[in-house]
């Protein structure tokens, strides 16, 4: 190991690491012994920390480095990933989270089972796990080694176990306390380092003769500098953006408990229903402060990256940050890579011990459960660890999590929008669904991965990219589920009450009145989002 950390830079690391597992475990210290407190923070979050732990459990150094990779290779289009998220934040705020508060879940799957059956709420946290096994934390490791790898001389395996280890410590021993707590602060750290890249990068582009907007889309790319493409080389095209990205979306930020858990422990209907919408708000960031520079990469130095679009960030970072500034990027990657793995550990833990253990064994003392979260939590970082070196088979980073997400997200997008929206949807149906799309997903991540030979069948293929593939996946499941629905028994009605929406103006019933109600935020979001679009687009 080459190890090139300026003292400065380091003293700044290693402060930011004690003072993220004394924050973490401090603020969670009378949270730990009980399950309700350790698994959902004793129903005690605001809007605030809602959105913050929202925002940075999602931003990964996945996001630092796979969308800087992504706007180096194709550009501002994979931004429709972040501006896109906001619609579906709005829909959490204003269709799902009053569900998910009024029944007092604690898991997603927990209301499946209200919803469905028992065997559904198994499956899916099961499928919860493999998300946050393989992406959410396995990704995110890579992804994390890579850069500390790139400009800090520590080699891969040192920096997987060094960052699992500081991780798992408060996240196993705090629970989603000090989950939230430690991504409330590392949001802000996180946006302050974005902005040093990307200022930086900016005043360097005269050094290379880009003195105006004119000059810098002359330096780029055809397409690098537009968000919306009209064909489908890329993958990208509007239409599946369009169709595909809110199979995605519904997905991740509706129903996977890594990202849900922290609305689960919202202290009231009105903090869940807002914060998600203040995580919609801040996803405006990400296409200016992520994806934006890694079009300035290329611009800058292409030569020097060349086709390894992963190094982009670690190269613009190198080149550009001067020391004591490289020990705040640093802590704002660590930031970013933290707040995930210790969002998906902790879910795991909640996942394993509230909708198997508990299922399996009712009568279970709550120190065993938080036990058992524990231990679990620690095997799937093992787990990961091991999935993590698998990182190099794709393109960039951010194509490998849309593949994955592409493959689990269709059969859960399906039996969540239909269950609420269509009271016909029976327990059958759910499981048929969830084990068809969970089959299918694995065949084709499988044959694109691709585990023997070096084309992908249905990217490369066929020409089916990812977002298509999602929207395809859906149009499969959806038919699965009518069909298995019309061919079994109806759902007893009496046992769907708060489940469903009888009808959905019932969306808009908690009124316009306030600045502040959720519907009013909505609107004032969704237009401010569309202005977006037609102004950068």
């Amino acid at each position: 190991m080459n190890l090139n950390i300026p003292f400065l830079d380091l003293i700044i690391i290693v402060g930011y690491i004690i003072l993220i597992v004394f924050a973490g475990l401090y603020y969670s210290r009378n949270m730990r012994n009980s399950s309700k407190g350790y698994f959902l923070a004793g129903k005690s979050l605001n809007w605030a920390m809602i959105g913050a732990a929202l925002f940075a459990s999602n931003i990964s150094t996945i996001h630092l480095v796979g969308l800087t990779a992504s706007g180096f290779n194709e550009g501002l289009a994979w931004g429709n990933f972040e501006w896109m998220a906001t619609f579906t934040l709005i829909l959490l705020g204003l269709v799902f989270a009053p569900f998910y508060f009024k029944t007092k879940i604690s898991t997603l799957p927990e209301f499946l089972e209200k919803r469905y059956s028992a065997s559904s709420r198994a499956f899916l946290a099961f499928l919860g796990i493999i998300g946050a096994l393989f992406m959410h934390i396995g990704l995110s490791l890579y992804a994390g080694a890579v850069v500390f790898q790139q400009f800090f001389g520590i080699d891969i395996i040192t920096s997987i176990v060094t960052i699992s280890l500081i991780t798992t410590i408060y996240t196993v021993i705090g629970g989603l306390k000090a989950v939230v707590i430690t991504e409330t602060i590392q949001t802000p750290i996180l946006i302050l380092g974005a902005i040093v890249v990307t200022i930086l990068a900016i005043y360097a582009l005269p050094e290379v003769g880009i003195h105006s907007w004119a000059d810098l889309k002359g330096a780029t790319k055809p397409r690098q500098l537009s968000m919306i493409h009209l064909d489908d080389r890329d993958g990208l095209a509007w239409y599946a953006v369009l169709l595909g990205y809110p199979v995605l979306g519904v997905w991740y930020w509706c129903t996977d408990q890594t990202i849900v858990q922290r609305v689960l422990g919202a202290r009231s209907l009105y903090d869940a229903q807002t914060g998600p919408l203040f995580a919609g708000l801040l996803k405006i960031l990400p296409v200016i402060l992520m994806v934006f520079p890694g079009v300035l990469a290329y611009v800058l130095f292409k030569d020097q990256i060349g086709d390894n679009a992963n190094q982009a960030l670690p190269v613009l970072i190198t080149e550009l940050v001067p020391t004591g500034l490289m020990g705040l990027i640093a802590a704002g990657l660590l930031a970013a890579l933290m707040s995930t793995i210790s969002a998906a550990l902790h879910s795991t833990a909640t996942l394993v011990s509230l909708d198997i253990v508990q299922k399996i064994k009712p009568e279970i003392k709550e120190k065993t459960q938080i036990r058992i979260g524990r231990i679990s939590a620690v095997v799937v970082m093992l787990l990961s660890i091991a999935w993590s070196s698998q990182g190099d088979r794709f393109e960039s980073i951010f194509e490998a999590v849309q593949s994955i997400a592409a493959c689990l997200a269709p059969p859960i997008t399906t039996i969540f929008l239909l269950g609420v929206f269509w009271k016909r949807g029976t327990k059958e149906a759910s499981l048929i669904t969830l084990i068809y799309g969970f089959i299918s997903g694995m065949v084709i991540f499988c044959l694109d991965l691709p585990i023997i030979g070096d084309e992908r069948i249905f990217s490369d293929v066929l020409g089916i990219a990812p977002l298509m593939q999602a929207w395809w996946g859906f149009v499969a499941c959806t038919v699965v589920f009518i069909l298995a629905s019309l061919l079994t028994p109806k759902p007893d009605p009496a046992l769907l009450q708060g489940l469903t929406w009888d009808d959905p103006k019932e969306i808009f019933k908690s009124g316009f009145k306030g600045f502040t109600s959720p519907i009013n935020l909505s609107i004032a979001l969704f237009v401010l989002m569309v202005l977006l679009y037609f102004i950068i687009g």
